[in-house]
């Protein structure tokens, strides 16, 4: 349960268009805020109403076993311990009319950085949404992508330590790592050295205790890393109704046999169809995120490790894959087409390089004859503390200023205290020096031309010495407010820990340690969807 606190959920928030991220890829922004030049990519537009009830009609038309789903999901809650609200919402499923709002993500360690909690908030406000003005039941669900076998993805945690430097919890490395499926990997002995450092690194506060008994409740001895995920991201946003599933789980493979069996048949169809998208949006300025390899299907054999299908050996396999489905699990491009043949999905909630990849498979789903869902760009924002906040508002700065490794926004800053007078006097001897060198050198080339070189030597090293002089008044703005330079890195520390956007770096188990129920509270009622928005917000 998340750790609750009596202080009222507000703040204040500063809107930063993403056309200004650098890290944001023209495709997601052009996809906010100019969606007609990637139309032919895509399903709908999600800010276009029809676009919505034509694609709940259409997760509500295709066929699925949608009983049998419901009853795989509520062994995962049951076996996991999930709250009331997950357990009536997975209920929902079996409702022909039910549609599903998915978004989805690895099994990140203590619960992975904040995008996986904005992900899933995004999910369930969608959902909400959906039912309020479609009149249909909605369900938030979240896919845990447990067969990848990315070590490297999953194994640490960042966080700001109590000087808000940055560092990483670790885990140990456990046997099979990086070999098999992340769903393999159980947590041994050593993960209570793991929980007990990240106590150690996490800023004490009032929710410290109930937020370490809770990783600890999750992460335990015995578990598996997806099955400890599923239950951290349930104790938290499970009593608002998120679904929670584990896409590694054997009992479902047999409902994606028929995709499976599909990929085989057509060897080597769909890796070209995302081949083409991918250079038909190269074509239009954009990039392609997947470079499919043509020779192999987009299935893989899960046996020690988990191994690629060469297109020659397809028809051998296809026995094998109708008689024993779980030995198989999809690659990047077959997963979302399983994923919306398991679950009656409307809307995908994606991140900006997972809509990269979406778009090359418009044609792959209609080889398969899965409707494809909306797709929706997650919310997306930086958390900041009330006075970094003011600092960012006072001086007009932008956020992503403060991405930059140098002191290059600092020093603008810095510059803007020089009194007007001694910046105005600096800048007209500057331009004086080199008007009156530049006429010297004319005369005396008229006497000597040899010596309009030493002219404009002399002329440089004036300009050097100023430059000098520049900087050493910028030296004594700096001694004069260092408080500003403090108030620089206290803000850039928290928004780009390591020079990398927070929502990236920072695990959310962070926030929750810092703001407790109010975490969820503020970002669940209050963060805005608009698709073409970061936000700077304070809690």
């Amino acid at each position: 349960m998340l750790p609750q606190t009596g202080l009222s959920a507000t703040g204040t928030r500063l809107p930063v268009e993403i056309r200004r991220l650098p890290w944001i890829k023209r495709l997601a922004a052009d996809y906010a805020f100019d969606y007609a030049r990637l139309a032919d990519f895509f399903a709908g537009d999600p800010a276009d109403p029809s676009a919505w009830r034509q694609a709940i009609a259409r997760a509500q038309r295709h066929p699925r076993r949608r009983d049998a789903m419901a009853d795989i999901v509520d062994a995962q809650q049951r076996r996991r311990g999930a709250p009331p609200a997950a357990l009536a919402a997975a209920a929902r499923l079996r409702d022909p009319a039910a549609v599903a709002i998915v978004t989805g993500q690895q099994a990140g360690l203590f619960g992975g950085p904040l995008f996986t909690l904005l992900k899933a908030l995004t999910a369930i406000r969608l959902a909400e949404r959906v039912a309020a003005e479609h009149r249909v039941p909605a369900v938030a669900l979240f896919w845990i992508d447990a067969e990848d076998h990315d070590w490297d993805e999953v194994k640490a945690c960042g966080v700001l330590d109590a000087e808000l430097n940055f560092v990483e919890v670790t885990l140990r490395r456990l046997p099979g790592a990086g070999e098999g499926p992340v769903a393999r990997l159980r947590l041994d002995a050593s993960i209570a050295e793991t929980v007990a450092d990240l106590a150690s690194k996490l800023p004490p506060t009032e929710f410290s205790p109930a937020v370490i008994e809770m990783v600890g409740a999750a992460y335990r001895p015995g578990s598996g890393m997806v099955e400890a995920f599923g239950r951290l991201l349930e104790s938290i946003l499970g009593p608002r109704g998120l679904v929670v599933f584990d896409a590694a789980d054997p009992a479902a493979k047999p409902l994606a046999e028929p995709i499976f069996a599909r990929e085989v048949e057509q060897a080597g169809a769909t890796p070209r169809l995302a081949a083409e998208a991918g250079a038909a949006l190269v074509a239009q300025g954009y990039h392609a995120q997947v470079a499919p390899g043509l020779d192999h299907l987009a299935l893989f054999r899960l046996g020690a490790v988990r191994a690629g299908i060469h297109v020659g050996d397809a028809a051998a396999l296809l026995e094998r894959v109708r008689a024993r489905p779980a030995e198989f699990s999809p690659s990047v491009l077959l997963r979302p087409l399983v994923q919306d043949t398991l679950f009656p999905t409307a809307c995908y909630v994606a991140g900006p390089n997972e809509l990269a990849y979406l778009a090359q498979l418009r044609g792959v789903y209609d080889l398969f004859g899965v409707p494809m869902p909306l797709m929706y760009h997650r919310a997306t924002a930086t958390i900041v503390d009330s006075s970094a906040a003011r600092f960012l508002a006072r001086h007009e700065l932008p956020l992503e200023a403060l991405r930059a490794r140098d002191e290059g926004a600092l020093n603008q800053l810095l510059e803007a205290q020089i009194p007007t007078s001694v910046q105005v006097s600096h800048e007209e001897v500057v331009r004086e020096i080199a008007e009156r060198m530049e006429a010297l050198g004319r005369a005396v080339a008229r006497i000597d031309p040899t010596l309009e070189g030493a002219v404009r030597s002399t002329a440089g090293r004036m300009q050097d010495d100023l430059k000098k002089l520049h900087a050493k008044i910028i030296q004594a703005v700096k001694r004069k407010d260092e408080t500003l330079r403090r108030q620089f890195h206290h803000a850039q520390a928290q928004a780009f820990p390591g020079g990398h956007p927070q929502e990236r770096a920072i695990g959310f188990v962070y926030f929750v340690n810092r703001h407790g129920s109010a975490l969820v509270d503020r970002l669940g009622d209050d963060l805005p969807l608009d698709q073409g928005t970061h936000w700077v917000i304070t809690i």
